[in-house]
């Protein structure tokens, strides 16, 4: 049987703009203060990445991607239940924007929030204020 491992990212910050960029998510922002990005891999190599913004109990889930030739196998799915896993209850909501992924998220248990209630970190963020858009899906799961 495969073990597949999810830790703090080591690969080159080129990699995980690689996936990102190529999976057309937002790269401008990467390397700014309280990021945290985690990468999901097997004996067969990179499965994906996904990031974690900020410092309180509020954070940004944010640049979930899966490589084109690892998807349709649930890691998707994987990587975030792993993330939400690692907060150990310093973390008691987590946010995110979409422009294309709502339904998988509200599958996992994210719901749609009104903008204009997100907390100040969130929408100080790049993410919100100008990377994804005003028309992005805005949703909050209580990890509480």
């Amino acid at each position: 049987m495969t073990q597949i491992y999810f830790a703090e990212a080591r690969h080159s910050d080129d990699v995980l703009r690689l996936a990102l960029g190529a999976a057309q998510l937002p790269t401008d922002d990467l390397g700014g203060p309280d990021q945290m990005f985690f990468s999901l891999f097997d004996d067969e190599g990179l499965i994906g990445f996904i990031g974690l913004e900020g410092n309180g109990a509020d954070r940004l889930l944010r640049s979930l991607v899966v490589l084109p030739s690892r998807r349709g196998k649930g890691y998707g799915r994987m990587l975030v239940e792993r993330l939400e896993g690692v907060t150990d209850g310093a973390v008691e909501r987590l946010h995110l924007l979409t422009n294309g992924s709502a339904e998988f998220f509200r599958g996992l248990g994210y719901v749609d929030a009104d903008r204009d209630a997100a907390p100040a970190f969130i929408t100080a963020t790049a993410q919100f204020t100008s990377l994804c858009g005003p028309r992005a899906t805005y949703l909050v799961k209580d990890l509480g």
